[in-house]
């Protein structure tokens, strides 16, 4: 049953990801909203097995949901993971495919604070993107690594140090994440119809996903940011554009992988812009990072932080609903996945 039910979301979420592609293009130009489209951050966050589990999250929006609104999400992230590494006294083995279906609530309950929570489901498979990606980073010129001689479709997460093995998945299936329980408050905005905007975010999550199979930690964690935006109308037909930030810390409880080796305090943050020619779209890009999530490893892609360049957009698909399709590609080499896809389905209401 559960790999019927894997087998199944598989198979929507890549009919999901090429339904995107076919609305961008219909929808495109076509004047559906009556307001200037928000361009806010997309909701994503490193996918790697060994970080995703953990409660990094997402920069959000710096506009809080009034009182009495709310804004729901059901977003999928896709991500393939390819990392081999080995000395004489650790052996790293990243190998697989993780896909994360998020569904999310915020709801404005007084005048600057706002509610929410994030329920994900997590699964894992040997990959169906392997070809894909090789053929990304050839054609972009971008480095294969291991990549062509690595065996196709093979889902194995593994990491053995001083002759003792400390991480061992390889069983697909899908599974309930850690649940996340969130919260907003608007510091500052300007009321402007192109605003400037500061809040105060936190994430509670709790370990209620399974730690041998990667779709949770074990931990309980803290997070604390700030996110703020400025938004600037542009001269003439242009539309408007807007730039971005968030920063802040994550505190993490002992959690059951790799527990001897985890850091307890991480540090995040994302940088972005966007800019919205017509209000049924907008073109976005962002980076965001965080320091190492581990130590006392000699590899870097344990012991260093992570960067992703997420790129994509945001099109409008009525004046209360959106869709961002983004695609994600490491700076920082093998600390995230090489390629990952995301797709958020948004809706005020």
């Amino acid at each position: 049953m559960t790999s019927r039910l894997f087998s199944l979301t598989r198979e929507l979420s890549i009919r999901t990801m090429l339904f995107t592609v076919v609305v961008l293009v219909a929808f495109a130009g076509r004047p559906c909203r009556a307001e200037p489209l928000a361009i806010t951050p997309f909701h994503t966050f490193n996918q790697s097995p060994l970080v995703q589990i953990y409660g990094l999250p997402a920069a959000e929006s710096a506009v809080v949901q009034p009182s009495g609104k709310g804004w729901t999400l059901v977003a999928v992230d896709v991500a393939n993971s390819y990392l081999k590494r080995e000395t004489t006294r650790e052996a790293l083995l990243l190998d697989g495919e993780g896909e994360r279906i998020t569904l999310a609530l915020r709801y404005g309950v007084g005048r600057s604070l706002e509610l929410g929570v994030d329920v994900p489901f997590v699964a894992y498979n040997g990959g169906i993107f392997d070809g894909f990606i090789e053929d990304w980073h050839e054609f972009f010129g971008l480095p294969q690594g291991q990549r062509p001689n690595a065996p196709k479709g093979q889902l194995r997460f593994a990491y053995a140090k001083d002759g003792r093995q400390r991480l061992e998945m390889d069983q697909a299936g899908l599974g309930i994440g850690d649940l996340r329980f969130t919260g907003g408050w608007q510091l500052y905005h300007d009321g402007g119809e192109n605003p400037v905007a500061l809040a105060l975010r936190g994430s509670l999550k709790a370990p209620t996903g399974s730690s041998s199979r990667l779709t949770g930690s074990g931990s309980t964690d803290l997070a604390l940011w700030l996110t703020g935006s400025s938004d600037y109308a542009l001269p003439g037909k242009w539309g408007h554009a807007a730039v971005f930030a968030a920063a802040g810390g994550l505190a993490m409880s002992d959690g059951q992988v790799l527990k001897e080796q985890r850091r307890n305090l991480v540090g995040f943050g994302t940088l972005g812009s966007g800019w919205s020619p017509a209000d049924s779209f907008a073109l976005k890009a962002q980076l965001s990072g965080h320091s190492a999530f581990y130590r006392d490893s000699e590899f870097s892609e344990l012991n260093s932080g992570g960067m992703q360049l997420i790129f994509g957009g945001t099109v409008a698909l009525s004046s209360r609903t959106t869709l961002d399709i983004a695609l994600s590609e490491d700076v920082i080499v093998g600390a995230s996945p090489d390629v990952a896809l995301h797709l958020g389905l948004g809706h005020q209401f």
